[in-house]
């Protein structure tokens, strides 16, 4: 079992950490607000007062944030992971960040003697509750190697896609796909749904088809109740459509369907819905569509 390190414990690292307690591990974590980790604290999790303490604490300290500043929030300064480190230590970074973000992260951390992987995932809350969340890794083989043991108790695909930042870039390449995927199901009920088929049969159909992805087996029912708390809201889709544009003019690939679909996503912000699941994108085309909620 190891000793593990986690800052950042929100919907989706508050339950890694659930599942890495369940796994046998000792983990010490912290989170902006307390009162959001007391649940975990219940569970056996030691509390630390600040990022610098986790990692002080623990041999690998994985983190979970919402954006780059996030990222320079908890890592840089007198009481960040990176003051906390020694050598021998692993930072393993799941927040979705640009690639080059990510590097300047690691060489800051390799100047401490540690080290540090990307390890974003794939997947929903719901995908992790049953084991099935994967995961990638950019950084060293060797590293890999050693982290791979306690990536398999978060999720049971687990791949080392290259070197540090490449696995950003296949989160980015995937996550511009759901937003794709999302709004052309959105067409696909409405187009439906106007033709006089009702909304619970065409999602009930399009759900169980050839177009049926995973994601949308289990989002596609949102557009007929959105969660109580939002997986992956407006503001954090928009975040990563934005990292892909980015990534695609760097790299000179066109991505016009991502463009498309984050201009849905700037109309749902615009809607006042940027905390609701992304999947309210259906909501802003059956407006445009005449179609009431």
């Amino acid at each position: 079992m190891a000793n593990l390190g986690f800052v950042g414990l929100g919907v989706m690292g508050g339950q890694m950490v659930n599942r890495l307690l369940e796994k046998g591990h000792t983990i010490t974590g912290y989170n902006r607000t307390r009162s959001k980790a007391q649940w975990l604290i219940d569970k056996g999790m030691k509390w630390a007062d600040s990022p610098r303490a986790v990692a002080a604490a623990a041999d690998v300290v994985f983190a979970m944030v919402t954006n780059a500043a996030a990222v320079s929030d908890i890592t840089d300064g007198p009481d960040g992971i990176i003051a906390g480190l020694s050598a021998g230590k692993i930072f393993v970074d799941i927040s979705t960040v640009s690639p080059s973000v990510s590097r300047a992260t690691a060489a800051k951390v390799r100047a401490q003697h540690a080290d540090m992987v990307d390890a974003p995932v794939s997947g929903s809350v719901i995908t992790l509750q049953e084991g099935k969340l994967s995961v990638m890794v950019g950084g060293r083989k060797e590293t890999f190697e050693r982290l791979k043991p306690v990536l398999l108790d978060i999720g049971p695909k687990v791949t080392h896609v290259g070197d540090n930042g490449l696995a950003l870039a296949m989160k980015i390449a995937i996550n511009l796909s759901l937003a794709v995927q999302m709004l052309a199901f959105s067409e696909g009920v409405l187009l439906a749904e106007k033709s006089g088929i009702s909304r619970e049969v065409a999602v009930d159909v399009l759900t169980h088809s050839a177009v049926a992805s995973p994601m949308i087996q289990y989002r596609g029912p949102f557009v007929l109740k959105q969660p109580e708390e939002a997986w992956f809201d407006c503001n954090m889709m928009q975040k990563d459509m934005l990292l892909a544009m980015e990534l695609g003019r760097q790299l000179k690939v066109p991505v016009p369907t991502t463009a498309l679909s984050n201009e849905f996503l700037t109309a749902a912000r615009g809607m006042g819905w940027e905390k609701k699941d992304f999947a309210v994108v259906f909501d802003v085309l059956a407006r445009m569509s005449g179609v009431e909620k």
